[in-house]
């Protein structure tokens, strides 16, 4: 919830007053910190009011806002997708409660039903998840997003590392199920992708930019690169693309 002002016409009348979290004997201290910051963020108690499933649907609809990329009628796959919100979000914009298009999310865990979208519980690193994923959709789609982010160890180069390598693997599936044009949006690390992901990403897309939402915690080195204008998977592809710069986003330390 929201920090909530103090009553009364004194010095202190009107000021932001931070909820603190008592560490319980059987909460550790990583735990307390996490619930302290949770209370206090202002983005998961307006997701509550709003009725999104999670504070990272304001992260998706402020890029869809600044980048235009859900449209009606899309077929969108949505890789890490629990608790939902980026789900909710794909369905309310791509109108799959009115029939148009679909929205197919996965993760490790799962979450209560939500209308205009499919999910299923499942793991993306196994064998048989793009086969799965591919006759889910029943064809080609119009983007791919990867929320996707490894268990942190506190070690900025090793997590780095983990999760570049999950957006590796997710922009690798993007490009074999991708329809002309389609997009595809992942969570990176702080201080740039990989360069071999770059590279893959500005050969088969026009356009790839890293994009910092202000929903993300200011204190996060979270991070997402957004591919737009997937070339296809001709055999004949513009090699000179490998050459173009990254468009940067302004909010971006990329």
């Amino acid at each position: 919830m929201s920090g909530k002002k103090s009553g009364g016409s004194g010095a202190e009348g009107g000021r932001s007053l931070k909820v603190r979290v008592k560490t319980a004997r059987k909460r550790s201290l990583s735990s307390t910190l996490w619930l302290q910051r949770q209370l206090n963020d202002p983005y998961v108690a307006r997701a509550k009011q709003d009725g999104w499933r999670s504070r990272a649907a304001y992260k998706l609809l402020e890029m869809d806002e600044r980048f235009k990329i859900l449209k009606p009628g899309m077929r969108i796959i949505d890789l890490g997708a629990a608790p939902g919100g980026w789900l909710q979000v794909a369905a309310q914009k791509v109108g799959t409660l009115q029939g148009k298009g679909k929205v197919v999310g996965i993760d490790l865990i799962d979450i209560e039903p939500l209308p205009g979208a499919t999910f299923e519980v499942m793991d993306f690193l196994d064998d048989d998840a793009p086969q799965r994923l591919r006759a889910l959709m029943g064809g080609d789609v119009d983007a791919v997003f990867s929320d996707m982010a490894a268990n942190t160890t506190g070690h900025k180069k090793t997590d780095h590392l983990r999760i570049v390598a999950l957006a590796d693997l997710a922009g690798e599936f993007a490009c074999e199920v991708l329809a002309p044009g389609g997009c595809f949006l992942a969570k990176v690390f702080q201080g740039g992708t990989e360069n071999e992901l770059l590279a893959k990403l500005k050969r088969d897309f026009t356009i790839v930019r890293h994009v910092k939402p202000a929903a993300s915690r200011a204190d996060s080195a979270e991070l997402y690169v957004l591919a737009t204008g997937f070339r296809g998977r001709s055999a004949e592809r513009d090699r000179d693309a490998a050459d173009q710069d990254i468009s940067p986003d302004d909010n971006a330390d990329a």
